[in-house]
């Protein structure tokens, strides 16, 4: 199990937004099954809480908060652009753009810019924050598994940062895409993949 210098370290939480993970939100019904199911939000708040106890610098990585005009004359459309002009998602002043209530940010914490597609450190500062606080590695959890989250591990990577990946702290659209991530492609370039509980044993240790 690796072992974190706190003062180094940060909980990078990728898009807790409502719009996810509250049973309101407009993703609620494609993600509930794997959000509830491995009790995702409760994860999410032990890592944060844990790591908050240990002073471990706390950031968020949103995704863009989808406004009227974001994609006009847009060149190229990814599903995940359709997605989110489609459907609006995390539409910005909106309810479903909020971070979950349990996952609040609070006075120290850092908000990167939002990321447009998947991954939170392309074209946003993510990696600029990181840098400026003295951070090499970084403990990941968040939303969704195979496509912010895994993309956001991966650039992390290449980077130069050590990354670790909660794994019953992210969530997807069905538990094929958790596996996905998490017995396929994360071990192929993480460098460690924990639960919530071994994390925060890790910190107690």
């Amino acid at each position: 199990m690796s072992t974190y210098q706190n003062n180094r370290t940060a909980l990078v939480l990728i898009d807790p937004f409502n719009d996810f993970l509250s049973d309101k939100g407009k993703l609620w019904p494609f993600v509930k099954e794997t959000v509830e199911g491995g009790n995702v939000v409760q994860n999410m708040k032990k890592v944060l809480e844990a790591a908050r106890k240990s002073n471990i610098q706390i950031v968020y990585a949103p995704h863009r908060h989808t406004q009227k005009g974001d994609y006009l004359n847009w060149k190229f459309f990814s599903p995940s652009h359709n997605g989110s002009k489609n459907l609006t998602l995390f539409e910005k002043g909106s309810w479903g753009a909020e971070f979950h209530p349990e996952l609040l940010p609070v006075e120290g914490d850092l908000i990167a810019q939002n990321h447009w597609t998947a991954s939170g450190f392309a074209n946003t500062d993510l990696d600029f924050l990181l840098k400026m606080h003295d951070i090499d590695h970084i403990i990941i959890a968040g939303m969704r598994a195979n496509t912010c989250v895994d993309s956001t591990a991966r650039y992390g990577v290449e980077l130069g940062y050590h990354v670790t990946l909660i794994k019953d702290g992210i969530g997807a659209f069905n538990q094929e895409e958790i596996r996905a991530t998490v017995e396929t492609n994360f071990p192929n370039y993480g460098h460690s993949l924990l639960s919530a509980d071994e994390f925060v044993k890790s910190l107690e240790s």
